[in-house]
């Protein structure tokens, strides 16, 4: 157990760590161990111990995996997100993510046990470049789904040495206790990354996802970068040589292992990832810390009794030993079979479809959801999914007294990250951005009105759960999910974009039975699929929703009298109001098919979180009950009041000022040229509230003539609403399908009714294009 007089928060002095070698509980048949120094920290931080230069390759890391990358960087042809953090952002930078990240295994079984990746080296992608939707392998037959899995204390797993882990094995369950872990191998090598310890070294689990996520091609680090991660020069002067040769030893062990390049066939040049990049990602994820547990209590003392009598550290093994003392991760890295009901069918080296990884519980309290596939939403539903080797411990977990029960899994999520767990990706103690920033309530409001905006910004926030209804298909488990850029309630990049399906005739457009949605995920292991006769997909790029309130409250008579759908005034400009069936006024979303605020957010609780609602009069958009066998509805009436509160309070992005003259040339030409007859100005609600937005928020046909595109209402496959150009600097990549990564691309990019704008702008000089883009980024 955890020294209470030497906790790394309440003193310096080493921890002192009893590692179990019997079944026997208590520390007279169990082995003393000195914990490492200095691997504590806060989540996301460094390891205390890194040097100055190995912390500098720590935040170029940090920044590498915010980086989004473009077409023209390399990103896809296929792809699931556009930037590495995507995956590891819960509840900092490093750690995991939730279901909307999930992401699906492939597999041709040829029988039992025997299965072909397929797809992308196992993964299934969602997103194309050039058709919007990734296809599904026709020869895979088999799929799993997997949860992000997090990084913290990754470095400090990379310096086990094999031994350790080899000495732990017991494949035979010879000594009897019920428990065979065995050890899996990447090539020679032992294997210790990944749901199934699959992977041996840091650098390959992240240049994989890089090609198999993103389509961004590498090559392997030369071996002396590889040997420069540790540091060893730098840190060979505080260190024993016997501790130094200990963990050159395991990276030279590790640099043999053999990989190649990766390569794709887009138009960017291989590798689409620099030396250097990589090296800082690797660095990043290999210098996160541990997470510090927290100091004992009475409780987490005895749960922490009840967690060794009942015999769960014969897998979370308290510690394992590393050249630099004891690393308390409580696992073992080993394979173990845990049961039919977790069984994902995919043998991943000598891993059988049964078989798992031991997960470290470090940092378990901000880990959720959990197990391989994030079925769990808390640690007791997880300790009640165990089967296998852990059945009969499971079993003992459910026979405790529930203030013992209690008490385990606060033991359980004291072992680091409990400060810092979150209901989404705000932390715990954030603050509301002052007036003025991104992401800021309105301004003057009262008391009662900010309250009721941060209740709403945190609802905004909070990921919700299988259990509270999410499903059966989704795009997001949160609001979040997709409108994160650069704050909560931004827009989102293109690996949120949701997809929309349609079927073709020529060039008449039909709905499937189903409907034009197609979600990119499902709360059982498959991929949902898209109607049998749907010929065309489309992918939609997540607005920005600062501002919203505004828009709502311009009256309708305004909108309806910039409407010209005739072009009765010869400016070749023919906008016209989007009137819903319902005889409602549209304003929101790309074909200005929504009518109001909490229209907006039933549509997106049923359509993109797979919600139920209740029937409010009315209301139409949502749906009131589904199959997934949660109690309907699933979102209360006060849930949908506080999210709509937050986004009708919710400020339209900041004006940012860096080149006055630039910028106020630019607003000349943006005028002169016509952008203004659509993306008007000005608009001005009841109240005489001044609302630039630029948008007439009305519909204008856009596309190419013989262009393809989704119907919405009486928005046609070639019009779209004029989106407003508030924070455009900040919303990237643009259009409706993302497909301009850049300012100067979504111009060129216009057509139909913005042809002549379109050519205007093209005949510019440089010095004016340049003042033009500097006025829309100011916005």
């Amino acid at each position: 157990m955890l020294d209470s007089n030497s906790h790394p928060r309440a003193s310096s002095a080493a921890l002192v760590l009893c590692v179990m070698v019997t079944a026997a509980s208590g520390c007279a048949s169990e082995e003393t161990f000195v914990v490492a120094d200095d691997i504590f920290a806060e989540l996301g931080a460094p390891l205390p111990s890194a040097t100055q230069e190995q912390i500098a390759a720590f935040e170029r890391g940090r920044e590498a995996a915010l980086r989004r990358f473009t077409p023209a960087e390399g990103l896809g042809p296929e792809f699931n997100v556009t930037f590495c953090a995507s995956c590891h952002e819960k509840p900092v930078l490093g750690g995991g993510a939730s279901h909307y990240r999930d992401f699906l295994l492939v597999g041709d079984e040829l029988s039992p046990g025997t299965v072909v990746p397929r797809g992308q080296n196992g993964v299934q992608r969602q997103f194309s470049l050039d058709s919007g939707l990734a296809p599904s392998d026709p020869l895979a037959n088999i799929s799993a789904t997997r949860n992000p899995i997090p990084f913290f204390g990754a470095g400090l797993l990379a310096e086990i040495p094999d031994a350790e882990i080899l000495r732990l094995a017991d494949p035979d369950d010879a000594d009897g206790d019920g428990i065979s872990g065995r050890v899996n191998y990447d090539g020679s090598v032992v294997g210790r990354f990944g749901r199934k310890a699959q992977t041996a070294r840091i650098e390959l689990f992240i240049r994989g996802p890089l090609f198999n996520h993103l389509g961004i091609t590498s090559d392997p680090l030369p071996n002396d970068r590889r040997r420069e991660l540790l540091g060893f020069e730098a840190e060979a002067a505080s260190k024993p040589d016997a501790a130094i040769d200990g963990i050159g030893a395991i990276i030279a062990a590790q640099a043999v292992i053999p990989d190649e390049p990766t390569a794709d066939l887009d138009d960017v040049a291989d590798p689409e990832i620099s030396e250097s990049e990589l090296f800082d990602l690797v660095s990043f994820a290999l210098l996160l810390a541990a997470p510090a547990p927290d100091a004992p209590t009475p409780g987490t003392e005895r749960g922490e009794q009840s967690f060794r009598r009942i015999g769960c550290g014969k897998c979370h093994l308290p510690s394992l030993r590393s050249p630099r003392g004891a690393i308390p991760a409580y696992t073992d890295l080993l394979l173990h079979d845990m049961g039919d009901e977790l069984a994902d069918g995919f043998p991943m080296g000598r891993a059988s479809g049964r078989e798992f990884r031991t997960q470290p519980l470090w940092g378990i309290a901000a880990a959720s959801p959990y197990l391989h596939d994030g079925r769990a939403g808390t640690i007791e539903e997880a300790i009640r999914w165990h089967g296998g080797e852990a059945e009969s411990i499971r079993d003992a977990y459910l026979a405790l007294e529930p203030g013992d029960r209690l008490d385990l899994i606060a033991f359980l999520e004291s072992l680091g990250g409990a400060v810092q767990r979150t209901a989404g990706l705000l932390p715990p103690d954030a603050e509301l951005p002052r007036s003025g920033e991104y992401g800021a309530p309105l301004a003057d409001l009262d008391a009662e009105q900010e309250a009721r905006f941060e209740q709403g910004r945190a609802l905004f926030d909070r990921d919700f759960s299988y259990g509270e209804g999410v499903g059966p298909t989704f795009n997001g488990d949160a609001c979040r999910s997709c409108h994160f850029d650069p704050v909560i309630g931004g827009a989102g990049p293109s690996g949120v974009d949701v997809m929309r399906q349609g079927i073709f005739s020529g060039f008449t457009f039909n709905a499937p039975e189903a409907g034009t949605e197609l979600p990119r995920h499902a709360t059982t292991a498959q991929r949902p699929e898209a109607d049998a006769e749907a010929n065309f997909f489309e992918p939609r790029q997540t607005p920005s929703t600062l501002g919203l309130g505004l828009l709502e409250r311009i009256p309708r008579t305004t909108i309806e009298a910039l409407a010209d759908p005739d072009d009765e005034n010869g400016d070749g400009i023919a906008g016209r109001a989007h009137v819903l069936d319902s005889g409602e006024l549209g304003r929101f979303g790309w074909k200005a098919s929504i009518p109001s605020l909490r229209e907006f957010v039933r549509d997106a609780l049923s359509a993109e979180m797979g919600m139920t609602l209740p029937d409010e009069p009315g209301f139409s958009r949502g749906i009131l009950q589904d199959d997934d066998g949660v109690m309907d509805p699933e979102v209360d009436a006060l849930t949908i009041d506080g999210l709509t509160a937050f986004l009708a309070l919710l400020a339209p992005p900041p004006r940012t000022r860096v080149d006055r003259v630039a910028e106020d040339a630019g607003e000349e030409i943006f005028v002169s040229v016509g952008c203004a007859l659509c993306h008007v100005p000005l608009l001005q609600t009841d109240e005489g509230i001044e609302v630039r937005a630029y948008t007439d928020l009305l519909l204008h046909d856009v596309a190419e003539s013989g262009s393809f595109g989704i119907e919405e209402g009486d928005a046609g496959i070639r019009e779209f609403r004029t989106p407003p150009l508030w924070g455009v600097s900040q919303t990237a990549p643009y259009l409706h399908d993302g497909r301009a990564s850049t300012l100067q691309e979504a111009i060129q990019a216009h057509a139909g009714e913005a042809s002549a704008t379109r050519d205007r702008v093209g005949e510019l000089i440089e010095a004016e294009r340049a003042a033009l883009l500097a006025f829309l980024r100011s916005l």
